[in-house]
């Protein structure tokens, strides 16, 4: 009993050593902060290619409705639906039979005139020649030089016919007006075409090359002309026209396209304008009426900032802004324009010049006029700078968990 009374004042003396070095008395004063540590990079300046993500959509190279000239009963459908077909290649075939009977016909009519105007021909050279010794009135030599004058006139009518009909039974074979990849048929052997029917009988696409429209609004098109003429950007060769696509699904397509032109028109409900860029397309990889985005490359800026997206951070009124550290070691804060991003990076346009030293990690903790100390920052570094706490709290913090 004797050893148990004279253990309890040494366990209240441990306990009271514990809590004077790991606790804090009641209104005692926090530890020190300590100087905040920022990780920061160097701006400078550097050429930039800037290009433009626009949306559009596939448009055939040519394409070309097939509509029946002549009417008649479609005796034939000499192609396969969805294959390619030429130029020239019969596609269908109307019943002939009445365009061959009015060929033959007018055939004939202009051999009756030929032989008809042989005849006046003769007639007319023997009464020039009577006419001369007044052996037949002039009266009789103007008739007959009249009559001469007819049958050639039948004869170049015959001609006409002969070559109308000829042309109503070519017509009785349907030919593709281009080559390309056909499409299914709206009609079948035994139907009834017309040469005035609205409704095509089949579609002909040429997909190779094939064309991608895409939109740009108007405002956006003056801007980048103002900078080209300002010297902001500088067009980057032959690179200047190239263009790039994005598939619906984010492929990227393996082939470069070229811009082709810009409209002459601004459409008055969107305020955008067309621009049309054309694609080899040797697979047939692109088809007609896909959703893509085009990437435009429109120049090199010369003197361009590029800037971490995480070093820039929004006001209270969502305008961007971002720290830099002076001279002195202080934090400055600064507005900035920012044109656009590139990649996992802003461009700035207007807030930053080249040598400052911007924040890029530790933000959390940042203020203007805080003197802080800074590293340098690396986009592979794992360490959050920001969740860095002073070597005294976290002594005091080891001791309290011990």
């Amino acid at each position: 009993m004797r050893k148990v009374f004279f253990l309890w004042p040494a366990v209240a003396l441990a306990i009271s050593c514990v809590l004077s070095a790991c606790g804090k008395p009641p209104g005692g004063a926090p530890p020190a902060a300590g100087t905040p540590i920022v990780g920061v990079i160097t701006v400078q300046m550097q050429a930039v290619a800037l290009s433009t993500e626009l949306p559009g959509r596939t448009v055939p190279y040519l394409i070309a409705d097939v509509r029946p000239q002549v009417n008649g009963i479609i005796k034939a459908r000499n192609f396969r639906e969805g294959s390619d077909v030429k130029a020239g290649q019969v596609l269908y075939q109307i019943n002939p039979a009445t365009y061959k009977a009015a060929y033959d016909s007018s055939v004939a009519a202009l051999a009756k005139a030929q032989a008809s105007l042989t005849t006046a021909r003769l007639k007319s050279e023997r009464y020039k020649e009577l006419v001369a010794i007044n052996a037949v009135s002039k009266q009789d030599y103007d008739d007959a030089a009249a009559t001469l004058g007819e049958g050639e006139s039948d004869v170049a009518a015959a001609k006409a016919n002969v070559e109308t009909s000829r042309i109503n039974l070519a017509y009785a074979s349907v030919e593709a007006p281009i080559s390309g990849r056909i499409g299914k048929s709206t009609v079948t052997p035994g139907a009834l075409v017309t040469a005035s029917q609205t409704t095509a009988m089949t579609t002909i696409q040429q997909l190779d090359p094939i064309y991608v429209d895409v939109t740009q609004s108007s405002a956006a098109l003056l801007n980048l002309k103002e900078s080209f003429a300002n010297g902001d950007l500088q067009k980057s060769g032959s690179n200047a026209a190239k263009v790039k696509l994005i598939l619906e699904n984010g492929r990227t397509y393996p082939l470069e396209g070229r811009l082709e032109f810009s409209d002459v028109t601004v459409n008055q409900d969107t305020g955008a304008i067309t621009l049309r860029a054309v694609f080899p397309n040797p697979k047939a990889d692109l088809l007609p009426g896909m959703y893509v985005r085009a990437v435009l490359q429109e120049g090199v800026k010369e003197q361009g900032l590029l800037v971490p997206q995480q070093a820039v951070s929004r006001d209270s009124t969502g305008k961007p802004m971002a720290y830099v550290v002076s001279s002195s070691n202080k934090l400055e804060q600064r507005a900035l324009v920012t044109d656009r991003a590139i990649g996992d990076q802003w461009l700035v346009r207007s807030g930053l010049q080249a040598g400052d030293r911007l924040v890029v990690d530790g933000q959390q903790r940042a203020a203007p006029g805080v003197t802080v100390k800074t590293m340098p920052w690396s986009a592979n570094a794992q360490s959050n700078l920001s969740a860095t706490k002073p070597a005294s709290v976290m002594v005091a913090k080891s001791a309290a968990t011990n």
